[in-house]
């Protein structure tokens, strides 16, 4: 028989569990921190091969036309250090020369792989050495008047006008009418209400090419061919795809707020937008983004409903700038980065807003 103070075979003491539940602790922070050190680091290698695209862009846009023509071209915009050496500018090359590193430049090509070096202080002193056992000195050359250039052999800053105002008239047609269907759709009740929202979402399959040739029948009809409105104006009349993202916003905010404004007196406008609009903001920003992404790097409807070269957009000013300008790559990058910076901008200054709208998280009553 087992005495009050001594513990049975079936006893574990205090000193032994607290010891096992904290190696258990310690064991789960140290995998749940290796699971979150190595989830970070796919992240970030993911992220980098992700801008690599980007970053080449922009390191050729600052290259001159030597440095691309360069094999292979360089990834940062190297360039040879040149001095001046009998009014010539020539490369300088780091050699050695009796055990001792001297800066000599190269002022000629020999056969054989040899090349004709001098002193830059002393330019009657030469030697002849095998250029590939020499190191040439390399600078970092940046030419940021490729930007410059670039803007003016054609007329992008019309472009960039052209696309602004489309991206950003078009942006404020498609916020008002999506919100107003999509606010008809998740708050009023009528007959046959479910089935005219599935007709809308079906347009959704409807491909774009399908309805091109009547569309612009009906453009050329009333005059708005090589003009701005075709892209502006149907924006106006709302669509399938933000009108489900905002419906369902818009299903999440508790009912029990438009019965607060009825009893306000507030009639079904006032509570849209009162009420609706300031709670769906993140969701209203999300589709914002969407539609200015997708209108500014457009290039099928400006390709055909826009004929003269005023009323271009940057998306077709710069293809057609990629064809006639094909070898000057430095200068096609230049524009590129130009097009490419609003997005991000737009971007990373919203990203908070822009990713409460995707969760579509309503609010909590």
């Amino acid at each position: 028989m087992a005495t009050p103070n001594t513990p049975t075979h079936n006893e574990v003491p205090a000193q032994h569990t607290a010891s096992w539940t904290q190696r258990y602790l310690t064991g789960m922070k140290a995998s749940e921190f290796l699971t979150k050190a190595f989830t970070t680091l796919v992240l970030a290698i993911g992220g980098m091969v992700i801008l690599i695209p980007l970053a080449f862009m922009i390191s050729t846009s600052l290259k001159s036309r030597n440095q691309l023509r360069t094999t292979p071209p360089p990834i940062i915009p190297w360039a040879d250090t040149m001095v001046e050496v009998n009014g010539k500018a020539e490369p300088l090359y780091e050699v050695d020369l009796d055990g001792e590193n001297v800066r000599l430049a190269l002022v000629k090509n020999q056969p054989g792989g040899m090349g004709l070096f001098v002193d830059p202080a002393n330019p009657e002193q030469t030697y002849e050495l095998l250029i590939a056992d020499q190191v040439a000195l390399k600078q970092v050359e940046l030419h940021w008047e490729n930007y410059p250039e670039a803007f003016t052999q054609v007329p992008f800053d019309r472009y960039l006008f052209n696309t602004l105002l489309v991206t950003f008239l078009s942006m404020a047609g498609m916020l008002i009418s999506c919100s107003l269907v999509a606010y008809g759709f998740s708050r009023f009740r009528a007959p046959g209400i479910n089935i005219l929202f599935l007709v809308l979402l079906s347009t959704i399959m409807l491909p774009r090419q399908v309805t091109l040739i009547p569309v612009y029948v009906f453009f050329q009809k009333i005059g708005w061919i090589d003009s701005l409105l075709p892209l502006i104006v149907p924006a106006f009349f709302a669509n399938a795809y933000d009108v489900f993202l905002l419906r369902q916003f818009f299903m999440t905010i508790p009912l029990e707020l438009d019965d607060a404004a009825k009893i306000d007196g507030a009639n079904p406008m006032q509570t849209f937008l009162y009420v609706m609009l300031p709670q769906a903001r993140p969701a209203l920003v999300a589709v914002g983004i969407f539609h200015f992404l997708w209108a500014w790097n457009d290039f099928y409807e400006p390709l055909i409903f826009l004929h003269s070269r005023e009323n271009w957009t940057v998306a077709v000013g710069l293809q057609t700038f990629n064809a006639l300008y094909s070898v000057n790559t430095h200068l096609i990058m230049a524009a590129s980065v130009v097009m490419v910076l609003p997005p991000i901008l737009l971007f990373f200054f919203a990203q908070k807003i822009f990713t409460q709208g995707i969760v579509i998280s309503g609010v909590k009553g």
